[in-house]
């Protein structure tokens, strides 16, 4: 039996995510995309594919009749606009699945965490940065202690919409957040930077963690691992090339530090490159897939349990 979900947010990440669901044919079912715009193309793309749609935002979804079988929201418009949503739909009781860096639930990163949130009622998918860079960081405090992680994403311009560039302090902020509470750094760091090259440039992401004393082969060994968990739901993702480690100088990066954190030998870089399966965007806005493509394994999961429990 499917499991519905309505979709808010009509711009480039609703758009990749309802042409991937409808793709998928799995457990889920898009019951209704939610825009604000009426001539906006996701909104033109879910009639066409015989999804019901609605330009009269959150409050639309609430009167439209496919409302009452929808059991997962998935909201793909911006973190100011979540905190609206999420507030009206509080009532209904849906479970939401938030795609914007709002963080009113907790941090979610599938290969990382999502046993620990699987029954919350709000999740938080960070962003496409933190999709793509936390289980790097996760892989690598797992082995050891990670004292600071920096990262640095890389997008196409052109893959930017409207919603994620008015996120861009959101951006950082919850990304920096999820790389300390999911990835386990003592304290994290992220820039994002929106490339205008044409032709547009695939989404390219550097995860530098500052650790002490560790076995190389034991941390690259967790690091590849866990290339190959994300890669098992975002086929695009890869190293760029061999985890590199370099020796440091405690003393040159003690501005970076904080507390009495373990002392810092190496600095672990990590060069990765996401690549779009071109849903909806041609293949240089791996950003979409890899927030999309991790929202749809939260959604499928939520099904799958509730399929168990009942």
């Amino acid at each position: 039996m499917p499991h519905h979900v309505a979709i808010i947010g009509s711009g480039n990440i609703g758009t990749d995510l309802m042409i991937k669901i409808k793709r998928a044919g799995g457990p889920l079912e898009v019951a209704a995309m939610v825009g604000i715009d009426p001539a906006s193309d996701g909104l033109a793309r879910a009639r066409r594919m015989g999804v019901a749609t609605t330009a009269d935002g959150v409050e639309g979804l609430l009167r439209m009749p496919e409302f009452e079988q929808v059991g997962i929201v998935m909201d793909a418009t911006s973190a100011a606009a979540h905190v609206a949503n999420a507030a009206a739909l509080a009532p209904y009781q849906r479970r939401i699945v938030d795609l914007t860096p709002a963080a009113l639930g907790p941090f979610v990163i599938p290969p990382v965490n999502l046993d620990e949130h699987l029954a919350a009622p709000n999740i938080n998918m960070v962003t496409c940065g933190g999709q793509a860079t936390v289980p790097i960081v996760a892989a690598v405090s797992r082995v050891t202690p990670v004292a600071y992680a920096e990262i640095v994403a890389t997008v196409a311009s052109k893959s930017a919409g409207p919603g994620t560039r008015a996120n861009i302090d959101e951006f950082t902020e919850t990304t920096a957040h999820a790389l300390e509470a999911v990835g386990g750094a003592r304290r994290g760091k992220a820039i994002i930077i929106l490339n205008p090259a044409e032709p547009p440039l695939i989404m390219r992401d550097t995860v530098l963690c500052l650790i002490g004393d560790a076995d190389h082969e034991q941390v690259r060994a967790s690091i590849e691992g866990m290339v190959a968990d994300v890669a098992g739901y975002v086929p695009g993702y890869r190293l760029k090339q061999r985890v590199q480690f370099t020796p440091v100088d405690p003393d040159e990066v003690r501005t970076l530090l904080t507390g009495d954190g373990p002392e810092v030998r190496w600095k672990v870089t990590v060069f990765l490159e996401v690549e779009g399966a071109a849903h909806y965007l041609p293949a240089y806005a791996g950003n979409l897939d890899i927030m999309t493509s991790a929202a749809i394994r939260v959604a499928e999961r939520i099904a799958t349990a509730s399929e168990v429990a009942a």
